[in-house]
């Protein structure tokens, strides 16, 4: 892999000649600054102090007795240490604000390559929506997925002559909550031709979607055709779709051909043999609840949580189950 493959996949690269074909985005440059926050591993978790007095998290009932434990007694060694403040920036979260609204009150966050699909615990739905900056601090501060974009792009890279881009891009995507994972699909482009399709949700068997395989896939392909083929800088690369309820396929984003993209149903092995045996286009989704294949499942770790009444966790996990409820009752019905 080469580091110019790599960073053609940035969406500030790419969305600007495809934005006609994939979801409503803004993109703001982030500052040094704000980078530096992410980056930062040591202490405890701060959020950035709202200038819109907008909290990410539940406010917690005030319990003096939880505050006896903290307090330092007169002539105590650490007397003189003094929790960190908490970090601002009040143009940047002006900014995001707006753009927020702009694009209706919800968005999901992404930052050069990766959205932090992994910290979507930590949020109040569960969910990678935000309606605030600090909504997408705290995710963005959580994940793993984004210290990846920081500090190891280019790991993979035969010709690596940098640890990092110069600048770094926060992507603001529009939140559509209807949106159903299983209508999701990873394809495969090897030397610029479409070889396989994948879905993306392998971890649930959706009987509807199996039964539409080959429309799928002509739909993917057409979208191919007349979309992306020859427009895309790389030989090989992935780019994953969403087909919606009216039948119009919408890019989502494209990803390195190997190294940290998955393959999903497929092996690098298997793909990297059909295209060079130039075989027709293998679509795989999920054919069954033994095909199933299980992720990784990050849960909030219920160490760290105090889910007496008031915690404001308590509230948390209710919002996270309702919103997990909602999302099963939208995709029965939609099946």
């Amino acid at each position: 892999m080469k580091l110019e493959e790599v960073n053609c996949c940035q969406i500030q690269e790419w969305y600007p000649k495809f934005k006609s074909v994939s979801l409503k985005t803004v993109v703001h440059e982030l500052p040094e600054s704000f980078i530096e926050y992410l980056c930062e591993d040591y202490g405890p978790l701060l959020l950035p102090i709202s200038v819109s007095n907008e909290d990410a998290l539940p406010n917690r009932i005030h319990k003096p007795e939880d505050e006896e434990d903290y307090q330092v007694s007169e002539g105590s060694e650490d007397e003189s240490e003094q929790p960190p403040s908490p970090p601002s920036f009040p143009e940047l979260e002006l900014k995001i604000k707006e753009s927020i609204e702009s694009l209706g009150g919800a968005v999901f966050p992404k930052l050069n390559w990766s959205s932090p699909k992994d910290a979507a615990w930590i949020s109040s739905t569960g969910t990678l929506r935000c309606t605030s900056f600090c909504d997408i601090a705290l995710l963005l501060k959580s994940s793993d997925s984004v210290v990846h974009d920081l500090c190891h792009p280019y790991d993979s890279c035969s010709d690596k002559t940098l640890s990092r881009p110069p600048l770094f891009y926060l992507a603001l995507r529009k939140w559509y909550p209807s949106l159903r994972p299983e209508m999701e699909f990873r394809c495969y482009v090897y030397a610029q031709q479409l070889i396989g399709i994948s879905q993306r949700e392998v971890t649930a068997y959706y009987p509807a979607v199996l039964e539409r395989k080959v429309e799928l896939k002509d739909m993917i392909h057409d979208f191919f055709m007349d979309n992306v083929e020859g427009k895309f800088k790389s030989e090989n690369y992935t780019f994953d779709v969403y087909v919606t309820k009216d039948n119009k396929v919408k890019l989502i984003d494209f990803n390195p051909w190997g190294a940290f993209t998955l393959p999903l149903l497929f092996t690098w092995e298997e793909l990297e043999l059909a295209g060079k045996l130039e075989e027709d286009i293998d679509c795989r989704i999920v054919g069954s609840q033994h095909t199933v294949r299980p992720g990784l499942k990050t849960a909030v770790p219920y160490d760290y949580i105090d889910m007496n009444a008031g915690s404001g966790w308590d509230q948390f996990l209710r919002n996270a189950d309702e919103e997990l409820q909602q999302q099963m009752r939208s995709s029965e019905a939609g099946a």
